[in-house]
């Protein structure tokens, strides 16, 4: 008997070497290692008498997901669990291993930031004066996690000035990516006037700071464009001056580029490369010619079966439009809702399933952040505080990790090409535009305001060069 109980414990020694041996490979420090071994040990402790090979993917996304309900796990934390259970059950050979997407798991640990487009237009709670962000009259300065910044000290200087410019932008309803880059701009801009008040500052200082992004800093014409559009608006809406008289300023020189498109081979084999939710994901952006941030925001409601579309809202300047639903992807799309509304059931027993609704809805309709049909279509696995309402909700997953995934199935494929989640938008309008398709169709699909942005995607129909053939291949 003794014996057969130091067999046991040399076989349970020897799996766990197995498993630190593993943990290894895979990258993680030895600081960190008995912690994996504690996080792997919880987990067998939640499923006392189950051998590993018997594990099944409920086994283990119920694990995850009653582990993403605590609040008090950080993010950090909950990617070493993930990482841990999927390094046990590696090391025990477990089937479970193949069949769960991991990707999914680790992506859902990243939070979403407050400035993130999804909750940045939400109203903030009241506080009593400033916190660590500074806040003022809803408008927040983001929390820095390294040393300040000469732009932080600019930001608390004209704070005041900066505040109004960030009002009249959102009662224009310009979208976030604007706001923060518009405000960056501006705070550049002061920064390169020796922090002075930009009221007394003479016409000349734009133009000798556009001049400059373009000789000294070597900008590209985009970037000095933007930079122009952002002193325009602080100037004329803000400070009530116009810059009509800066038409002669040096301008970096606009080149003309054209999109990344894969061919319908190479589409095929990157797709081929993605596994589970993210799979989904990427197929539904080179199906429908969505942009990414409007495939992971996708509601319950914006899903329509009977008419074979998808209704995308709030898109580019603030447009809604309808796409096709690809038939290959409905079979799909409705298992994942059905994923999704167990979720959510799951989250109402347990008190929680509420999501964010833009535009104050959540006022208007109190009950509605509880609604199935406002739930997200790609939710995160784990619940987790709003940063800005404070409130535990159940966000949609974060774009990085499908940005993620694409990059690195473009490389496993070998496709030899800049490949991100917008070339299979590009992709997308130049093979309908191969199938034939009115390029006026290509535009209603894309959401272009003019059909000549949709002009560019016709330069792949000419093959190769204009549609010449070259002399070298004609010769003997």
């Amino acid at each position: 008997m003794p014996e057969y109980r130091a067999t046991i414990l040399n076989a349970e020694d020897r799996f766990w070497e197995r498993f630190i041996d593993l943990a290894r490979t895979n990258g993680i420090k030895e600081t960190a290692i008995r912690w994996h071994v504690h996080r792997a040990e919880r987990y067998l402790k939640a499923f006392p008498g189950k051998r590993l090979a018997q594990h099944t993917v409920d086994d283990v996304t119920g694990y995850l997901e009653e582990a993403g309900r605590l609040g008090r796990l950080k993010d950090w934390k909950f990617v070493q669990t993930v990482d841990a259970i999927q390094n046990l059950l590696d090391t025990a050979r477990a089937p479970v291993a193949e069949q769960v997407d991991w990707a999914f798991w680790r992506d859902s640990a990243r939070a979403l930031d407050a400035d993130h487009p999804t909750v940045a237009r939400e109203t903030l709670p009241a506080v009593a004066g400033k916190t660590a962000d500074q806040q003022v009259s809803g408008y927040v300065f983001k929390r820095k996690q390294n040393a300040p910044s000469p732009l932080d000290a600019v930001r608390e200087s004209h704070h005041t000035l900066l505040e109004r410019m960030i009002a009249e932008i959102r009662r224009r309803k310009y979208s976030i990516r604007t706001e923060q880059a518009y405000e960056a701009w501006v705070c550049r801009f002061i920064l390169f006037c020796d922090n002075r008040d930009p009221a007394d500052l003479g016409s000349g200082r734009p133009r000798a700071f556009l001049e400059d992004l373009a000789v000294r800093g070597n900008v590209s014409a985009s970037t000095q464009s933007q930079a122009l559009n952002a002193l325009a608006f602080f100037y004329q809406q803000v400070l009530g001056r116009s810059l009509d008289d800066m038409a002669d300023f040096v301008r970096a020189k606009r080149p003309k580029r054209l999109p990344v498109v894969l061919e319908r081979s190479e589409v095929a084999r990157l797709l081929a490369g993605i596994g589970g939710t993210q799979h989904l994901m990427a197929a539904l952006l080179y199906g429908t010619g969505m942009r990414l941030m409007e495939c992971v925001r996708l509601r319950v409601q914006d899903i329509d079966f009977p008419y074979h579309q998808i209704l995308v809202r709030d898109g580019k300047g603030q447009k809604d439009r309808v796409v096709p639903l690809p038939a290959k992807l409905e079979q799909p799309l409705r298992e994942q809702l059905e994923k999704v509304r167990d979720l959510h059931e799951q989250d109402l027993v347990q008190g929680f399933g509420e999501v964010f609704l833009p535009d104050a809805l959540a006022q208007k309709w109190p009950n509605a952040p509880k609604e199935w049909i406002w739930q997200y279509v790609f939710p995160s696995g784990r619940l987790s505080v709003d940063p800005r309402s404070g409130k535990m909700r159940r966000h949609h997953v974060h774009e990085n990790g499908l940005q993620k995934a694409i990059k690195a199935a473009a490389e496993r494929a070998g496709i030899a090409k800049r490949v991100n989640c917008h070339c299979l938008r590009h992709s997308f309008a130049t093979h309908l535009l191969e199938s034939g398709y009115d390029i006026r169709t290509v535009q209603e699909l894309l959401g272009h305001a003019d059909v000549s942005t949709t002009m560019i995607y016709t330069h792949v129909l000419n093959r190769g060069g204009q549609g010449v053939r070259s002399p070298l291949d004609g010769l003997l």
